[in-house]
Order: C-alpha cells, then sequence, then structure tokens
C-alpha cells in the first residue's frame, strides 16, 4: 500500500496495489501495522456500508462526543470526498482537502478525528464502507453546512445543481457557529 500526502498532513489518501488478471483482481485494503505506522495507531470498532443515488450530498459530519476517525472508501461508483479541518490549535484549521475514490481507482482516505466528512455522489450511485475508531453517537453528531462560504469547499456539481441533501444537512451550521475542537 502507498500512503499519500494531502495538503493536510494528518488527512492521507491510501492507494492499494492491485493485482489483477482475465480472472478478476486482488488488493489488501488494510493492514493494522502499515496503517498504524502512517496514520497513526488507531483501534476500529464500527464499520458501516452506506448506498446514495447520483446528486446526493452527504455530510459535513462530525461527532463533539465519542469523536471518530474514518477510513473511508467507495466500492462502487464514485464520489468526491471532503476532510474539513475542524482542530482550533491546528495549522490547517478551516482548511479542506477533496479527493475523488471511486470503484476504478480504489484509492481509500483517512479522515482523522477532528475533521467534519462529507461526500458528493457523482455517478449514477455509489457504495461507500468506512471504519470508524468510535461509535455512532446521534446526540453528539453536527452537520457543518456543505456550502460555507469561510470553507469555500469547491465541490464538483454536476451540471451546477444544487446536490440533494439529508434534513439535518438542510440546516448544517455555518463554520463560524460550528462547534471546534
Amino acid at each position: 500500500m502507498k500512503f499519500i500526502d494531502t495538503v493536510i498532513p494528518d488527512v492521507k489518501i491510501i492507494e492499494p496495489q492491485v493485482f489483477g488478471d482475465q480472472r478478476g483482481f486482488f488488493m489488501e485494503t488494510f493492514r493494522t501495522k502499515l496503517f498504524n505506522e502512517h496514520c497513526g495507531e488507531r483501534d476500529f470498532v464500527q464499520e458501516n456500508h452506506s448506498k446514495s443515488s447520483h446528486g446526493i450530498l452527504r455530510g459535513l459530519h462530525y461527532q463533539t462526543e465519542n469523536t471518530q476517525g474514518k477510513l473511508v472508501r467507495v466500492i462502487n461508483g464514485e464520489v468526491f470526498d471532503v476532510a474539513v479541518d475542524m482542530r482550533k490549535t491546528s495549522p490547517t484549521f478551516g482548511h479542506w482537502v477533496g479527493v475523488l475514490l471511486s470503484a476504478d481507482n480504489k484509492r481509500q482516505l483517512w479522515v482523522p478525528e477532528g475533521f467534519a466528512h462529507g461526500f458528493y455522489v457523482i455517478s449514477a450511485a455509489a457504495e461507500f464502507v468506512y471504519k470508524c475508531t468510535d461509535i455512532y453517537n446521534p446526540s453528539a453528531e453536527v452537520s457543518l453546512k456543505w456550502n460555507d462560504p469561510t470553507v469555500n469547499i469547491q465541490w464538483p456539481l454536476v451540471n451546477d445543481i444544487t446536490p440533494l441533501l439529508s434534513a439535518k444537512d438542510e440546516v448544517g451550521l455555518p463554520f463560524a457557529d460550528a462547534p471546534k475542537f
């Protein structure tokens, strides 16, 4: 596996080595020792799988308690995946990283604790799987406004059509009002 730095050093792209032939392919997607060497020691306690249609934007989510690090990947389709640094003492506080993740490129993104996370579905549909370092705690979940002008994420919206959002994401908090770490 190859660990690639992003503009925010704590956020990493993980690119597997893929072995393929006419029968299909094989790839290793996770090894604790390698992950810990490149991303810091973590224990993953939960794994999730979601499916979303074209034009859906999920996020930007984080938890103020049971803070989660997430190792994310796409097993079907393509998404634009985003991490926003919510750590007040970080030199990259308020900055964001966006990466295309797809079933074709087989990349993963490590989003550490202290980041808001979300993704936008570019393909007809996408299946998204992710490991978490803590449990889901809906009472501590925060939704950061996806189009906050302070953060200014450059979402690759197809035909500039506003994405479809959940009710909680419709009322996401502006960056200025959102809790920080």
